[in-house]
């Protein structure tokens, strides 16, 4: 079964629909290859520094570059794109909140093998989450064009609604393939990964997900964006990085402080009222 790819145009409803029902999908050509490759040169100087994967599942010539918000001001405008938050807010509308849960460049390196197909929720220490129950909602923005023959993230499409723990293969899944500024969308339970490099060219992905509020986040973002950087970010972020209430009595600071006011010097909401989500 195919990936389904929609235009850039469609809304928040189209998109979350296909989601649903398969697990993934593609937008295609969502930001400018001009805006993505602004985010590069931006991390560039970052991942020249980084080292590859220290196993196999990370991938022994692959780079894992993350702190994004921190080292990219461009990379703020995917974290917060308005369709990607927007479906998002419909994937994960059963939990009061959501936040930013990591992110990163992947950048896979020629004549890699394929990663073992997984869920990405598992790495929430493997909780048998309840089959209809949401937790993430992630996006791959292709930082190159994606190829089956580069490496193109590869999903096993409708497999959302599998059991959990099962064990696919390379020819069970399909390949992401898509144009350098396109986002795959796919959610925490379906069963994906990283594709074979057989170029001599490196695949690069810009990893940005999220998850509902009350799970601790892959990315400690509270420790990857240094102090002097977080007052010069918007309230919006902020909260989306996580210096929000998560929940009805979750995240608060002392006194039952909001978390921006450690930030912003000012006085904001202490009730423990209804908490509404974005």
């Amino acid at each position: 079964m195919p990936i389904t790819h929609l235009a850039a145009t469609a809304s928040i409803d189209e998109v979350s629909e296909v989601l649903a029902r398969d697990g993934c999908v593609v937008i295609d050509e969502l930001v400018s290859p001009e805006a993505i490759d602004s985010v590069m040169a931006e991390m560039q100087p970052h991942i020249d520094a980084n080292g590859f994967g220290p196993e196999a599942f990370t991938g022994l010539n692959t780079k894992r570059t993350g702190a994004l918000v921190a080292r990219s001001e461009t990379a703020r405008q995917l974290v917060s794109h308005p369709l990607v938050v927007g479906v998002t807010g419909k994937h994960l509308e059963h939990a009061t909140t959501f936040h930013l849960h990591l992110t990163q460049i992947i950048s896979i390196g020629p004549d890699s093998p394929s990663q073992p197909v997984h869920r990405d929720q598992w790495a929430f220490d493997f909780f048998p989450f309840p089959d209809d129950y949401e937790v993430q909602c992630n996006t791959l923005w292709a930082g190159t064009d994606f190829t089956e023959a580069n490496g193109a993230t590869r999903v096993v499409v409708g497999s959302n609604h599998h059991e959990d723990r099962l064990k696919y293969e390379h020819a069970d899944t399909e390949p992401a393939e898509m144009t350098k500024g396109s986002v795959l969308l796919y959610t925490g339970s379906v069963y994906h990964g990283g594709g074979e490099n057989s170029t001599d060219q490196v695949r690069t992905g810009i990893n940005i997900t999220y998850a509902v509020s009350w799970l601790r986040q892959e990315e400690n973002q509270y420790l990857s964006v240094p102090p002097e950087v977080v007052p010069t970010l918007d309230d919006e972020l902020l909260k989306l990085m996580g210096w929000d209430r998560g929940a009805y009595a979750l995240g608060y600071v002392d006194d039952m402080r909001h978390p921006l006011e450690t930030v912003r010097g000012e006085n904001f909401e202490r009730t423990f009222g209804e908490v509404p989500q974005r």
